[in-house]
């Protein structure tokens, strides 16, 4: 089952600085890490654009994603980096539940060359990168993360295996692109103007979610929710959607339907439409 969310690239926009912008795009890698999205996607709202340069959403997202002892290499040093060091840790369990040193552990890796005997280099946090043979049903490219299989380090003993990478992916896609998707799932829209999600609704919506395959989830930008993003009035959505409505989404749901604040920024929307979303029957 796959959880997808997708965040506008004007995340950021009413950030007084780049601290602050930085800081907030580490709740929601928080948000996406603790309730296990597989796939972040930053959608392009060209009309919401704030002060921060284009692509800066996601390449602080993706380098949050990235595991600690892999960034120097994947990303040196950039502008839009400055702070990263506001950041919260993610802290991504392992996929075996054992330590990143323990004995048969996987740990994430990044091919920095790819030789001619069908071996790659993998710096996978260890000392200095390791030479591995590529499996006859694999392939990889320089750059790329892979999974590796640590069963020793002294002697160091390892293979590169085909399991996904631990955490959550970053994209970039148009909304409409990433809601078309084979494994969107059941598509839902995070507005105010949404229908609102009750103790019976949740039931219901996760025998939905479950039935489907997942879920993807959308939310919009301070000040301009989804329905001003996808240019629809308010009191057009809510509830469930025809499979003909511009939109794109089989629902719109209010996961805050008593809030007290005038405004639920996006970063505290993700923690509270996950919660509920999540759950199990």
């Amino acid at each position: 089952m796959t959880t997808s969310v997708l965040v506008p690239s004007s995340l950021a926009r009413e950030a007084e600085d780049r601290r602050e912008a930085t800081r907030k795009l580490g709740y929601v890698a928080r948000a996406a890490t603790i309730y296990r999205v597989d796939r972040l996607t930053v959608y392009p709202d060209p009309d919401g654009a704030g002060k921060w340069e284009d692509g800066f959403v996601e390449t602080v997202l993706r380098y949050a994603a990235t595991p600690p002892h892999l960034r120097k290499e994947m990303w040196g040093k950039r502008d839009e980096l400055e702070y990263v060091g506001v950041l919260p840790p993610l802290r991504v369990r392992s996929q075996t539940g054992s330590g990143s040193e323990g004995s048969g552990s996987l740990r994430q890796g990044i091919v920095t060359e790819v030789g001619a005997d069908g071996r790659v280099r993998v710096n996978c946090g260890m000392q200095h990168p390791i030479s591995l043979p590529v499996p006859a049903d694999m392939d990889v490219e320089q750059g790329e993360r892979v999974t590796v299989r640590v069963s020793s380090r002294r002697p160091v003993r390892a293979k590169l295996v085909d399991a996904p990478t631990t955490g959550f992916d970053v994209i970039a896609a148009d909304l409409d692109a990433a809601l078309s998707r084979d494994d969107a799932g059941l598509t839902i829209a995070s507005s105010r103007y949404g229908e609102p999600v009750t103790s019976t609704r949740l039931g219901q919506l996760a025998e939905r979610r479950d039935a489907e395959g997942g879920m993807t989830v959308a939310f919009g930008a301070p000040e301009r929710g989804l329905p001003s993003i996808l240019d629809v009035a308010p009191d057009a959505v809510g509830g469930d959607q025809t499979s003909d409505e511009p939109e794109g989404f089989d629902l719109w749901l209010n996961t805050v339907p008593n809030q007290g604040s005038e405004v639920v920024r996006t970063e505290e929307a993700l923690f509270a439409s996950l919660t509920c979303l999540t759950l199990t029957e």
